[in-house]
């Protein structure tokens, strides 16, 4: 089987880190897979491409206009009818719509992954033209069923046509050396082995919801004044957070990490994780987590139910519930013997149901029913 992956990326998120798995895992199985990556000038991913050119993956790069590229797609038709793969599968609305468009009369089927559940998707002309770009797809893959129903019911997703295969890592214990870890973060920061460090590791945008974690988290000072708070990740948010920390009085117990490419070493010298998130199509990052045996505090949207399972691998709360996420966060202070116990049944759970061998197996699957 040929199978052509397409995908805009302008960083490594979760859908280009599932890829990172994906791919090379498909490969093994003996899939003949190749991946083109649309980048913008200024953001050429090379470290990405040549992280999969070592994996034996053909990467070809080809620099887009931003989101608006009328020589994309015939570009693209042109790759396909030179390639002539079985399948083409999308990934990210880039690649839905110039893929799609440059499949159409080639004869290659076409599978369309959905990573999230963005709201942009709900507003016209989008949701229109999604909906006509679903009848020109031969089948989807949507990375939860949360993901599912919001394509059901926002984009007019065929239900026949939808898959749910859950993201999945890679996964060995002992990870990595926490102890190591924690001795490491503690000396970075100047902190005492025994503080209780919270940490949260994301793109520094509206989404994650940092400003609700940063209320909430002084609620959590003036209960337990040497709590600490990390944050590592950077985005466009990031001055205006730091501002909001200025504001809250936190400066002393909050700690902006910027873009960490250790940031499993990070997670694993965590007490805690906190996810905030208003929306969340998957939250890879929480496999990440529960492979270091660390408990979550999360809020209860999208698919993250489906990962943390309350009161068993983590907290779950409302988003936007300042006081709510502040009260599970001083529970898990207050209690350390329920964070390892939380944390060994995260580690269980990544395990059990989201395994890298699973995600594959299941996308191949889909792959050999629509190819017949």
């Amino acid at each position: 089987m040929r199978v052509t992956h397409l995908i805009k990326a302008v960083g490594i998120a979760g859908a280009e880190r599932h890829l990172l798995t994906l791919i090379p895992g498909l490969r093994a199985r003996g899939v003949d897979v190749d991946l083109i990556l649309l980048v913008e000038k200024d953001r050429i991913l090379d470290d990405y491409a040549l992280f999969m050119e070592a994996e034996g993956v053909p990467v070809e790069r080809r620099t887009i206009r931003r989101h608006i590229d009328p020589t994309l797609t015939p570009w693209l038709n042109g790759r396909l009818r030179q390639r002539k793969p079985d399948i083409l599968h999308t990934h990210l609305i880039h690649a839905d719509l110039y893929g799609t468009l440059a499949a159409w009369g080639t004869g290659v089927r076409v599978i369309s992954s959905r990573h999230n559940d963005d709201p942009f998707r709900a507003v016209t002309p989008y949701r229109q033209l999604i909906r006509f770009l679903w009848q020109l797809t031969d089948a989807g893959i949507a990375i939860s069923s949360a993901v599912a129903r919001f394509s059901i019911d926002t984009e007019g997703a065929p239900a026949d046509k939808l898959n749910v295969v859950h993201y999945g890592i890679a996964h060995q214990r002992p990870v990595i050396d926490k102890k190591a870890a924690r001795a490491d973060l503690c000396s970075e920061l100047q902190l005492s082995p025994d503080t209780v460090i919270f940490g949260i590791v994301a793109r520094l945008i509206a989404q994650k919801g940092i400003d609700d974690g940063l209320r909430a988290f002084r609620r959590v000072v003036d209960a337990f004044p040497d709590a600490h708070l990390v944050v590592a990740g950077d985005g466009a948010l990031r001055q205006a957070l730091e501002t909001e920390t200025e504001r809250l009085q936190l400066s002393d117990n909050v700690h902006f990490l910027g873009w960490r490419s250790n940031a499993l070493q990070v997670m694993a010298a965590l007490d805690v994780f906190l996810m905030p998130s208003l929306w969340e199509g998957f939250g890879l990052t929480l496999l990440e987590v529960m492979s270091v045996s660390v408990p979550v505090v999360a809020t209860s949207v999208s698919a993250i139910p489906e990962i943390i399972v309350h009161q068993e691998t983590g907290l779950l709360v409302p988003p936007r519930d300042v006081v709510a996420l502040a009260e599970a966060m001083i529970l898990l202070v207050e209690d350390s013997a329920l964070r390892h116990h939380m944390g060994m049944l995260g580690e269980d759970r990544l395990e059990t149901h989201f395994s890298a061998d699973r995600m594959i197996d299941q996308t191949l699957a889909v792959y050999q029913r629509v190819v017949g």
